[in-house]
């Protein structure tokens, strides 16, 4: 994978650019793929489903509202998506387990960590556009992360 930066100056307006600050969790820095979507805040039994799933190199965007009450994703729910294939997951919102998420073979970006646990209703939308700071993400457009940030086809 090419990092962002060289991307985007090939690319140009044709992407998008997230501003937000996230931090790296994952045991990988740099990781692309297709988008898909999830929009759950405080909940994330939708999320977990989703991961349990064959993830074909796809990049999750996990629109949690940017709150950082609780956790989305944990060392459990990550490491589902490594077994299944998943490139990594890009997160509006809390992680926790941050210590055991460096060792595993996923790219995971998130706001920060919270180790409280987040609901468990199925709450949410799965596979649906979902714009962060002013960026939409439409799944099947192709996603890429990596140290310096985010870009995404428009």
């Amino acid at each position: 994978m090419s990092a962002t930066a060289d991307i985007y100056d090939a690319r140009g307006e044709e992407l998008a650019s997230l501003a937000i600050q996230l931090e790296n969790f994952g045991g990988r820095l740099a990781f692309d793929g297709p988008v898909r979507t999830v929009r759950c805040v405080r909940d994330n039994a939708l999320l977990k489903a989703t991961l349990a799933t064959p993830g074909h190199g796809a990049v999750l965007i996990v629109d949690g509202g940017g709150s950082l009450e609780s956790a989305l994703v944990g060392d459990l729910i990550a490491g589902s998506a490594a077994a299944n294939g998943w490139a990594g997951l890009i997160v509006h919102g809390a992680i926790r387990d941050r210590e055991l998420l460096k060792i595993l073979p996923i790219g995971v970006k998130a706001l920060g960590s919270n180790p409280r646990k987040s609901g468990k209703t199925g709450a949410g939308d799965v596979d649906v556009p979902v714009t962060i700071a002013g960026v939409t993400f439409t799944p099947g457009r192709h996603v890429w992360a990596d140290s310096d940030g985010v870009v995404v086809e428009r």
